[in-house]
């Protein structure tokens, strides 16, 4: 069995259906989603060092354990020869086995992560009924895979969410980058990862409005899920990075048209409207991710606009349809 495994957020899974049991209203009070903690376990196992107990954690946990190989240790399947003694070896290095526990310590307990997440689930399906639901687990990778789904599964390692003064984070990780590795980007990373494996970017990858129109979709849907998050909290803004792009909105999107870059299908160009380090090739005090701004900046206007529904706004995939329906003009 093959799984698709991606580097920060994913694409096409099979899950289990959507039973969660919610009214159509963002602050939705529903059960739990229940964190498998794949992390404890593993841990325990590399603790004993006892290769008789692997079988028996595969049975556990066989969707789990195969991603694990495939996507940091780079082994075909828990059968493979060595399989073990890699997975002893990698975590057993003492810097990643001491971020080990600091992630288990940090998080011993998930009650409420579990309660928001499925708070956030139960909303998503409500609006969104064709959707289903994964079975979460947390695992940590070493700074490899941050996101990966497999056949049901959805999984965060949570060895980068320790906190933006982390010791080991300032030796690897710029401040822009650290700004999202706290705890409370947790739940809204559980759900982009999964919005974002059942509706796969479909656009063109190197045109500004494709890219920007999608992830605005992501961010309103998300947004919407936890009705409650800081607008400057969704976007990993400051405050005074969400006055910013506020106050210059209208000349970010004036800069993009009279630069020609947003139909321009120029990877360069593109990207650097969703790296999260600032934007200084538009201004001097430009923060990052100006694309995921303006997108859901588009999406926002486009809803109010049509009275669409979530449903109707991700099966809509013609991006200048939106843009011309939304009749953004800041």
């Amino acid at each position: 069995m093959i799984h698709k495994i991606f580097l920060t957020f994913l694409l096409s899974v099979c899950m289990t259906g959507c039973n969660i049991q919610a009214k159509q209203n963002p602050f939705v009070s529903a059960d739990p989603v229940v964190v498998h903690r794949f992390d404890k376990d593993l841990y325990h196992l590399i603790e004993t060092g006892d290769s008789t107990l692997f079988p028996v954690f595969v049975q556990k946990y066989p969707v789990m354990t195969e991603i694990l190989g495939r996507a940091i240790l780079n082994m075909k399947t828990p059968d493979s020869p060595g399989f073990f003694e890699k997975m002893l070896t990698f975590y057993s290095e003492p810097t990643l086995n001491q971020l080990y526990k600091d992630a288990l310590a940090r998080f011993e307990e998930v009650g409420e992560i579990e309660q928001q997440l499925g708070s956030g689930l139960a909303y998503l399906c409500s609006v969104l009924p064709v959707l289903p639901v994964p079975e979460v687990y947390m695992h940590v990778s070493g700074f490899n895979q941050n996101v990966v789904v497999g056949e049901k599964t959805l999984s965060l390692s949570v060895d980068k969410y320790l906190g933006f003064d982390y010791p080991l984070y300032q030796d690897f990780f710029y401040d822009h980058q650290r700004v999202k590795m706290q705890p409370s980007y947790i739940v809204q990373d559980y759900l982009t990862g999964w919005l974002m494996s059942e509706y796969p970017f479909a656009g063109k990858e190197n045109v500004l409005l494709d890219r920007m129109v999608y992830e605005g979709k992501i961010k309103y849907l998300v947004g919407q899920a936890l009705a409650q998050e800081d607008p400057a909290h969704l976007l990993a803004y400051s405050e005074e990075d969400l006055t910013w792009v506020k106050q210059h909105e209208g000349s970010i999107w004036k800069a993009m048209i009279e630069r020609k870059h947003l139909y321009t299908p120029d990877h360069i160009t593109t990207s650097q409207y969703f790296d999260t380090m600032p934007s200084h090739f538009l201004a001097d005090n430009a923060p990052g991710n100006l694309g995921t701004y303006i997108g859901l900046q588009l999406v926002s206007r486009y809803m109010e606009e049509t009275k669409a529904t979530p449903e109707q706004l991700m099966q809509q995939q013609n991006a200048q349809e939106i843009l011309s329906a939304a009749k953004y003009k800041p």
